[in-house]
């Protein structure tokens, strides 16, 4: 196994939703935080995957574009910029992975149903093997995040960093 961790669309823009999502996001960057320094520790691929949108003013160079501050990604971590919410479409993130000899793909971020799922879909479309990561999920809905839990593979922090081992 090969994998590659995904951190998708943690960015400053979501911190200012909704309070029930801003908490969620919170609580998903201490996982993924922790995703990061297991994956830094072992020279594993990490990719952060920002969302673009023209509309909404959501694009590099803006406030709401960049990752908040607590999050422990880096500027020489691969970066991905997409304007839908599957992650591989229209993207070079298969691309990369394939070059990188990626075959498992660890998923986190924002939000849960959306992005997040979308990503796990097209990764499993092109043969890469998809698990999100339990507790890194985040959404305005809690009950969104145990539904995609429930509907996809799923790992626990600590089975993955016995797996890592």
């Amino acid at each position: 196994m090969k994998p590659a961790l995904l951190v998708i669309d943690v960015q400053a823009a979501f911190l200012k939703l909704s309070p029930k999502t801003v908490q969620s996001l919170h609580e998903a960057i201490e996982t993924i935080n922790a995703a990061i320094a297991l994956f830094r520790e072992k020279q594993l691929p990490i990719v952060c995957i920002q969302h673009m949108d023209e509309k909404e003013k959501l694009l590099p160079g803006e406030d709401g574009f960049e990752t908040p501050e607590q999050l422990a990604i880096l500027p020489t971590d691969l970066h991905i910029h997409k304007t839908y919410e599957n992650a591989f479409n229209k993207t070079a993130l298969g691309e990369k992975m394939r070059e990188l000899g990626v075959d498992t793909v660890i998923l986190t971020g924002f939000c849960a149903e959306y992005c997040v799922l979308s990503t796990y879909r097209g990764a499993e479309n092109l043969d890469l093997v998809p698990i999100i990561l339990r507790g890194s999920l985040a959404s305005g809905i809690a009950e969104n995040i145990a539904f995609v839990e429930n509907i996809s593979d799923i790992i626990s922090f600590g089975t993955l960093k016995k797996l890592l081992e």
